[in-house]
């Protein structure tokens, strides 16, 4: 499908708004080897694009410890993320001129995240880029959380979009999986130390970084 058909951009935002991912490895790692795992930082990278509840269930699958509260530990590491964010945060290069160049383009825009509520506030707060959303859904309270496709599809409703005229952008394998299932056009823009990954090969579509937004949709349209 053309970009010419577009109707509507769905952007993810841990990794793809915020440079949030860092944080949030560096969190869960904190909060799991408190609890008494033997993980290293590397590995927290299997769990990214995950919803916090289902990185706690994760984990304790592969080593269970004593005392399992899933809510607990999630809101342990949400409220380190939180802290981080609101103090420290930093967008992604591009983000503005992303978001203005889908505005001047009269597309709808989206926020599709597997993040909760009290991290996207504060994104969008630390970012001051809230008005630029039509919708804004979170797996939070979903069934599912990504890699199943429900909150691509329930963003695309709150937008009135047909999802196949969506363009969902990404930084995750997980969250590029939940948006193929959601049969949506794909953008993906990995880590660079992750850039070479054959996984990446299911995007459609592969930019360095959000300020190469502008140009794709006006070659593509």
């Amino acid at each position: 499908m053309s970009t010419a058909a577009l109707k509507a951009v769905i952007f993810d935002m841990d990794g793809v708004l915020i440079d949030s991912e860092p944080t949030w490895q560096i969190a869960e790692h904190t909060v799991l080897t408190e609890l008494g795992l033997n993980v290293s930082m590397e590995d927290m990278a299997l769990t990214t694009g995950l919803r916090i509840d289902q990185v706690v269930a994760f984990w304790y699958s592969r080593s269970p410890w004593d005392n399992y509260d899933n809510q607990q530990t999630a809101q342990a590491i949400v409220e380190r993320v939180v802290s981080h964010i609101t103090t420290h945060g930093e967008p992604m290069t591009g983000v503005i001129k992303a978001l203005q160049a889908c505005q001047e383009r009269g597309l709808r825009v989206g926020l599709a995240t597997s993040s909760s509520s009290d991290i996207i506030n504060a994104v969008l707060n630390r970012l001051q880029i809230a008005e630029y959303f039509h919708a804004i859904k979170s797996a939070e309270h979903l069934a599912y959380g990504k890699p199943h496709p429900e909150v691509y599809l329930s963003c695309a409703q709150a937008l009135n979009i047909d999802p196949i005229y969506c363009l969902a952008i990404e930084d995750s394998f997980n969250g590029l999986v939940s948006a193929r299932a959601a049969n949506m056009q794909t953008i993906a823009i990995p880590e660079a130390k992750d850039a070479a990954l054959s996984k990446w090969a299911i995007a459609h579509h592969r930019l360095d970084n959000l300020a190469e937004l502008a140009e794709f949709l006006a070659k593509h349209s």
